[in-house]
């Protein structure tokens, strides 16, 4: 139940803060657009199941691979339009909210780990 409430609190309040960090003029506006970036998880369609409860994302759904994480990475240190930008820290952002949910996940659950594509990235056979 924590778990579920601290995943939702940073996808939605959290980015509120940075919007209003990333510009307190438009922080409203901003605010959108980082909610938009949660247009991401629409990858979550491919998957079967849909949801469970006992599989980390990351790694697992197309737009949150690791190339895709890449390509978000590249998109905050180069991209300078301020929209755009603002669109890869907030896709950023959601990568880091779901990596700190499977944190979560792993440490009830060694078997998600195992299986997870995150071990398999750190075990060199990713």
């Amino acid at each position: 139940m924590l778990q579920t409430i601290v995943h939702y609190l940073l996808h939605f309040i959290a980015i509120g803060a940075i919007a209003y960090w990333v510009d307190k003029e438009h922080w409203k506006r901003n605010w959108i657009i980082l909610l938009a970036t949660m247009l991401v998880d629409a990858d979550h369609i491919f998957a079967t199941l849909l949801f469970d409860p006992n599989r980390c994302g990351i790694g697992f759904h197309p737009l949150h691979s690791e190339a895709a994480i890449i390509v978000y990475i590249l998109g905050v240190a180069f991209v300078r339009h301020k929209i755009f930008r603002l669109i890869f820290i907030g896709l950023l952002f959601h990568m880091l909210t779901d990596f700190i949910d499977c944190l979560w996940m792993f440490s009830n659950c060694e078997e998600c780990y195992l299986t997870s594509e995150i071990y398999k990235w750190f075990n060199g056979s990713g």
